[in-house]
């Protein structure tokens, strides 16, 4: 059974930065890409960014220049690093893994929240 679990958010005031870890365990094989997507009330969910199985990396225009996601294959970790975080990026964090499969995003993690102040 394949798992995610994220860890690293918090609270940070705006302009400050975060970095989240994703572990992902089972037979992870079956992912051709994983991503953060958040999830803010009142809004949809939305990719932020992804990491394909290759290396290619895409970002959500609002994030670009700010955030950097990368991977620790050794680890089967996924990180974002956050930086000049603004009070619009508060949301929870949710990992994802693309199944290589369905094309589908299917497997997600718990979330974590992240909360930027002015």
């Amino acid at each position: 059974q394949e798992q995610l679990v994220e860890s690293g958010g918090g609270w940070v005031q705006a302009g400050g930065s975060l970095r989240l870890s994703c572990a992902a365990s089972g037979n992870i094989f079956r992912f051709d890409a994983m991503g953060w997507y958040r999830q803010a009330p009142g809004k949809q969910r939305e990719l932020v960014a992804a990491i394909a199985i290759g290396g290619t990396t895409t970002y959500v225009d609002s994030v670009k220049g700010r955030f950097t996601i990368s991977r620790d294959t050794a680890k089967n970790t996924m990180y974002l690093q956050m930086n000049s975080l603004e009070p619009e990026d508060t949301a929870v964090y949710i990992c994802a893994a693309r199944g290589r499969a369905s094309y589908n995003w299917g497997y997600w993690g718990q979330g974590t929240q992240v909360t930027v102040s002015s």
